[in-house]
């Protein structure tokens, strides 16, 4: 289905603006006409990440005349593999930043607005408010949520991306588009594709599972593709389509996605009528776990201390690795042993462990301690009453107690 274009076209192109667009003005979809509206647009970009940092270097480079750009973290080496917007010399430094100053390098005719700051309830109002569109790039439910349902309260349709691994998704969210008669075109929102995040810990995070640097520039250009549509009025966005790429399997795959009219925001009797608290909404871990981990907690300066007893011969326990064999071979704590936390849910870990009477304990561990209290949970269901997981992980124990390892 086609659409008018979203932004009225720029008075005029300049010399300057015409020598640079050449290759686009003799597109006849896009041409002198479809180059000004891209020049009048503001798009904001959420995230200077893996899909943030293609999606701000394509967008600027295709003249679109106002930019913004969310982002409160810093510059980290891990980033380098994928977040191409930044170098070696942005290390430590705000992303943010290091993204304007790349996408002033790229085209300096292109004005940057920055916002370094976290989006949450009290200000994703106030600075979603006044954009054409937004290009998603984030990379957790709690915030995808968030910015559908403040993209849908404003009116603001929106380029959503998803990457993990091998595989990525795409699709164009615009619940109040209406098609080139004036008639509403029944576009879902992302509530109508994913109604209820998955359970917590279900769904592992880039940090926990990695990703393809490069998968990041196949769907980070695909969401400029369909930004340059929107705001130009070209081709046909894949509004009311989800596309799924593979990049193992070299597959393309396109998938029909209608409006729910049970939708909890769209649909015909919405329950969501504001925002809401997104954090308990998608869980950072279930409930058993937050059950299990309360008052089963331990710090890693307290790992240490016990795994100095159990040198010396004074305490027994085992500790496990609950992450995957790759994570393992990547850092690990001295001392412990792997068992995937798949294992625990699927039950066969319980065959690994010393029996619940055998009076060892079982300290459990993982990369930060969501995976790690999932797996107490099952633990705790099992007998092991003892049992407890160390909060922060291997990311506090490299932070705090050996830094020699390399953190990823």
């Amino acid at each position: 289905m086609s659409f008018p274009a979203l932004v009225e076209p720029a008075d005029e192109l300049t010399v300057d603006e015409v020598r640079r667009y050449s290759r686009h003005l003799i597109i006849p979809d896009v041409g002198m006409t479809g180059q000004k509206r891209l020049k009048n647009a503001k798009v904001l970009v959420i995230g200077a990440g893996g899909l943030g940092s293609p999606a701000l270097m394509y967008l600027a480079a295709a003249g679109v005349g106002t930019l913004g750009i969310v982002e409160f973290d810093e510059v980290d080496e891990s980033n380098l593999q994928r977040q191409i917007i930044h170098g070696q010399s942005d290390v430590g430094r705000p992303k943010a930043l290091s993204a304007k100053e790349s996408v002033q390098e790229i085209n300096p005719l292109v004005n940057v607005v920055v916002y370094e700051e976290r989006l949450d309830n009290d200000n994703v109002l106030s600075v979603f408010e006044g954009w054409d569109l937004i290009v998603d790039g984030t990379d957790n439910f709690a915030t995808r949520y968030m910015v559908n349902d403040a993209a849908y309260f404003l009116k603001i349709p929106y380029v959503w991306g998803s990457i993990y691994r091998f595989d990525g998704q795409a699709s164009v969210f615009w619940p109040h588009a209406v098609d080139e008669n004036g008639e509403s075109a029944d576009a879902p929102c992302y509530r109508c594709l994913y109604p209820e995040p998955p359970p917590p810990g279900m769904v592992p995070s880039c940090a926990e599972g990695g990703v393809l640097g490069v998968l990041c520039a196949s769907i980070g250009s695909i969401q400029v593709n369909e930004a340059i549509k929107v705001l130009t009025g070209a081709g046909e966005p894949i509004v009311g389509k989800l596309m799924i790429y593979d990049a193992l399997e070299m597959e393309y795959r396109k998938l029909r996605v209608r409006k729910d009219p049970k939708c909890a925001l769209c649909g015909e009797n919405p329950t969501v009528t504001g925002l809401i608290d997104y954090d308990a909404f998608c869980g950072a871990v279930s409930e058993e776990a937050a059950d299990a981990a309360a008052g089963s907690t331990i710090s890693v300066v307290q790992l240490e201390h016990m795994l100095k007893e159990r040198e010396e011969g004074s305490r027994d326990f085992v500790l496990v690795d609950v992450r995957e064999p790759n994570e393992f071979e990547i850092n690990r704590i001295p001392g412990s042993v792997l068992i995937p936390k798949g294992d625990f849910l699927n039950g066969s870990a319980l065959e690994q462990l010393p029996s619940v009477d055998s009076g060892t304990q079982v300290v459990l561990h993982c990369k930060s301690g969501v995976r790690s209290a999932e797996a107490l949970a099952v633990l705790k269901g099992a007998g092991y009453d003892d049992s407890v997981h160390v909060g922060g992980g291997v990311v506090a124990w490299v932070n705090q107690i050996d830094p020699s390892q390399p953190a990823y």
